[in-house]
C-alpha cells in the first residue's frame, strides 16, 4: 500500500545548498532528476489542458492570457513565472538553480506536451489524461523537491508570505491559487471538473509521491 509522506525525505542526490553545482557523477544526477522532475511536472499540466474538462489554477490563468495576448500557453506560463518571482523581491526570498530551472522547464514542457500529445474525445480518456496529469505533477513535484536547488516561484511566494504575514501556510496557498484561478477565469481560462480534481488530489499525489521515493531511496 502506498503511503503519503508527512515529510521531505532527505535523498542522495539532495543539495548542500540551493547553488550547489559541480562536477561528478552525483552532480550530473541531481541535475537530471531536477529537470527530468520539472518536465514531467509541466507534461501533466498539458495533459489537463488538452482535456478541455478544467486546467490546474495557474495553468488557466496562463490560458486566460494566452487567448487574450500573442502568447503561447507555455509562454503565457514563463511569463507568469518571472513576475511571480519578481513578488520575491520584497519579500526577501532568495531564488535557486531550482527556481531558474522550474520557469524554463516547466514552460516548455507544457509547450511540448500541447504540440505532441493527442487530443482525445472519448470521455474516459479524458479522465484518464486528468488522473495521470496530476499524477505525473505529484511526481514531478516529489523529484524537483528533493533535489534541494530552491523552491519555484510559486511555492516560494507562498512561504514568502508566510514568514512576512504569520498567515498558515495553507491559506497563503489558497488564496494565491484562488487569485490565479479567479483572473484567469475572468480572462477565458477553462475552469472545470478537471480544476476541481485537481485542487483536491494534487495534494495527497505529491505527498504519496514523496512517500515513494523516501522508500525506494538507499538511505
Amino acid at each position: 500500500m502506498l503511503r503519503p509522506s508527512r515529510t521531505i525525505p532527505i535523498t542522495p542526490w539532495r543539495a548542500d545548498s540551493t547553488w550547489s553545482i559541480g562536477s561528478g557523477s552525483k552532480h550530473i544526477q541531481r541535475i537530471f532528476i531536477l529537470i527530468f522532475g520539472l518536465f514531467i511536472f509541466g507534461i501533466g499540466d498539458s495533459l489537463l489542458i488538452i482535456t478541455g474538462l478544467g486546467n490546474a489554477p495557474w495553468s488557466v490563468l496562463a490560458q486566460g492570457i494566452s487567448l487574450n495576448t500573442p502568447l503561447s500557453i507555455g509562454e503565457a506560463t514563463f511569463f507568469i513565472s518571472l513576475t511571480v518571482l519578481a513578488l520575491w523581491i520584497p519579500l526577501r526570498q532568495k531564488p535557486g538553480l531550482g527556481t531558474l530551472a522550474n520557469i524554463i522547464v516547466i514552460a516548455a514542457a507544457i509547450e511540448i506536451g500541447l504540440a505532441f500529445i493527442p487530443e482525445v474525445n472519448n470521455l474516459a480518456l479524458k479522465y484518464f489524461y486528468i488522473f495521470f496529469g496530476i499524477a505525473l505533477v505529484g511526481v514531478g513535484s516529489a523529484l524537483y523537491i528533493t533535489c534541494g536547488l530552491g523552491t519555484g516561484p510559486r511555492d516560494g511566494l507562498m512561504t514568502g508570505l508566510h514568514y512576512r504575514t504569520g498567515i498558515r501556510v495553507g491559506r497563503v496557498r489558497l488564496g494565491i491559487e484562488l487569485i490565479a484561478l479567479i483572473i484567469g477565469a475572468l480572462l477565458g481560462g477553462t475552469v472545470g471538473i478537471g480544476t476541481a480534481l485537481f485542487a483536491l488530489l494534487i495534494g495527497q499525489s505529491v505527498a504519496i509521491s514523496l512517500g515513494v521515493v523516501d522508500r525506494l531511496t538507499v538511505k
